[in-house]
């Protein structure tokens, strides 16, 4: 179901109105500088539009985790680490580069009470807040229904641009556009997550003209990857299997593994899942003795039914990376998540590079990244362009391909 989009609202609903706008500033940081401004750019255009439109706005993002079963002291380092403060200078910079003039942007200290409603009181038309760090608040993760009545109280229209937190059913994702829909109050989706919803959709409801439809799936683990390989099997021709879970399933087939990562509770399901006659599991891999600690270390290529005791599978070899090239190039659709091998590594990179590349060569393929791991290694490699879309969102990209196109931070937004 298309949702309501930042686009739709009219200068009417929004000049002079209090915007409660939850993006994504979870930005990767060392001390106050940050190191990748990649989610703040991609925030702006729907900032712009509000600010356009003379909107009063109220930024809102968490920044890192704040596990408030620690010690106090923990608790403060995590709160100093994640002090959204430091985002103000990069959010005011790109903003006034795309309106073209300066913008009164500034920060408040507080997640509630009355310095944070005097600081929305204080605000005039095409102003921007950003608000301290979401997390700071015990309640955030827990949707508290106290705190997502507080926010909601400050803000008459609710923007989510959030697409990274939109599997969480957080208070600042949920509780708040809840109570607003309620009182009848506009819900919208921004820009970026409206392009998510249109891109990831075509994942989900992959047309005829889709197919030939590959899903590409790396990481450590099977169960972490259960639901999406249960939906995915039931819309993808294939399914290309790398990253240490390629272990349990050639385990699981009465293929040696060495030492090599499996998840023996797995067995079974993954013996299963390969009947379907969908997955494709690795052909040679490149192994070690022991997990590299650092780039200079190297492996050697072996056959993935001989991988002897005392050897651990890192990446899958190149006899595979031709393999699954050749079938990426065939395909319409395609949906990668996670690498091949220890990609950070050089040694064990050539997979994850293969895949990277043969996606970025198939030009008549919708190609999308699923976020995380796979998004940092095209970002690396120079390849994110030649994507049709890459994904913003890790967790969320994979809970919204097997929950069929749902996110509760989605689903709670007025349709259109």
């Amino acid at each position: 179901m298309a949702k309501k989009d930042v686009a739709s609202l009219t200068a009417a609903q929004l000049k002079g109105k209090v915007v409660f706008v939850r993006v994504d500033f979870n930005v990767p940081h060392k001390g106050a500088t940050i190191t990748d401004n990649n989610r703040i750019v991609a925030a702006i255009p729907t900032i712009k539009a509000l600010v356009e439109k003379g909107a009063r706005l109220i930024l809102t993002s968490h920044l890192g985790k704040i596990d408030f079963k620690k010690t106090p002291e923990e608790i403060d380092a995590a709160k100093k680490k994640g002090d959204l403060s430091i985002v103000v200078p990069e959010v005011k910079k790109n903003l006034e580069a795309a309106l073209g003039h300066a913008v009164n942007v500034t920060f408040c200290p507080a997640t509630r009470g009355d310095v944070l409603k005097e600081a929305v009181a204080a605000l005039k038309d095409g102003d921007v807040l950003i608000m301290q760090n979401t997390r700071y608040e015990k309640g955030e993760t827990k949707n508290d229904p106290a705190l997502a009545a507080e926010w909601a109280a400050l803000a008459d229209v609710y923007v989510n641009d959030a697409f990274g937190s939109d599997h969480r059913k957080h208070a600042s994702t949920f509780g708040v556009p809840e109570i607003l829909a309620k009182e009848h109050k506009p819900t919208a989706v921004g820009f970026l997550v409206e392009k998510e919803i249109n891109s990831l959709g075509r994942c989900v409801e992959c047309p005829v003209d889709g197919h030939p439809y590959v899903a590409v799936l790396g990481g450590a683990k099977v169960s972490d990857k259960i639901l999406v390989i249960e939906s995915l099997l039931k819309k993808c021709d294939k399914i290309l299997i790398g990253g240490a879970m390629a272990y349990t399933f050639l385990k699981a087939l009465g293929h040696h593994v060495g030492n090599s990562l499996v998840e023996d509770d797995q067995l079974d399901y993954a013996k299963k899942i390969y009947a379907s006659g969908k997955i494709v599991l690795p052909e040679d891999n490149v192994v070690a003795a022991v997990y590299p600690e650092d780039e200079k270390a190297v492996g050697t290529t072996i056959d993935s039914d001989d991988i002897p005791d005392g050897q651990m599978g890192l990446d899958v070899g190149p006899k595979t990376q031709k393999l699954y090239a050749s079938i990426i190039a065939s395909a319409k659709t395609v949906f990668w998540n996670g690498p091949m091998g220890i990609s950070e590594v050089p040694a064990f990179a050539n997979g994850t590079i293969a895949v990277c590349k043969a996606c970025a060569e198939n030009e008549g393929a919708f190609t999308v990244i699923g976020g995380g791991d796979s998004a940092a290694a095209a970002k690396k490699l120079g390849y994110s362009k030649k994507f049709s879309h890459v994904s913003t969102g890790g967790g969320a990209s994979l809970e919204l391909i097997q929950n069929d196109g749902h996110l509760p931070g989605i689903d709670v937004i007025e349709d259109k």
